[in-house]
């Protein structure tokens, strides 16, 4: 099983990211998936959580993602009070958006990390800053289960045809510049 947690600001679309995960997980990759956010009664801006179970048999376990694979981080300014790697397994992955390079931060710990200016590129591609279908790009070039079509497919199943196309552009233009540094 893979455990992905996401860490954003309500507003940000971390639970969107997360089920459009585990939609493109399920139905169009043959898994099993669960998403989940993890929020009280917080506001837009405050910290929330999101989380993605991916397998090959079915998921029995439906408690919070306590130790994960992988950690993507929507917005930095939530390192400054949240720890991110907190429960990230060793040899773990985490993306982050923004505009620094991944040596500006010297987490403790067997962990690979990756940035992507991901709220520039939904900035072109959406209009709005709001990174979360950009980050799924980066999701799918450094994981070897999930891939970018399986995603792309999944904005087309689960967002609204107007949203649609300009995602997606978003989603393969974080894909390459991880990828190939495009």
């Amino acid at each position: 099983m893979i455990e992905i947690r996401w860490h954003a600001r309500g507003g940000q679309g971390g639970f969107t990211g997360a089920k459009l995960l585990g939609l493109a997980a399920s139905v169009f990759c043959n898994h099993y998936a669960q998403a989940f956010p993890s929020f009280g009664p917080e506001r837009r801006g405050a910290p929330i959580l999101g989380f993605t179970r991916i397998d090959n048999k079915a998921i029995t376990d439906h408690s919070q993602v306590y130790t994960c694979d992988y950690v993507v981080v929507l917005d930095e300014t939530l390192m400054e009070t949240v720890d991110v790697t907190k429960g990230l397994k060793d040899g773990g992955i985490i993306l982050i958006n923004t505009k620094l390079g991944p040596d500006r931060f010297p987490f403790k710990g067997n962990f690979r990390v990756v940035t992507v200016d991901a709220s520039a590129i939904a900035m072109e591609e959406l209009g709005v800053p709001i990174a979360n279908t950009a980050m799924l790009g980066a999701f799918a070039a450094v994981n070897d289960l999930i891939g970018i079509e399986p995603i792309l497919k999944a904005v087309d199943k689960g967002m609204p045809g107007a949203l649609r196309e300009r995602n997606k552009k978003a989603i393969e233009r974080t894909y390459g510049v991880v990828r190939g540094g495009k």
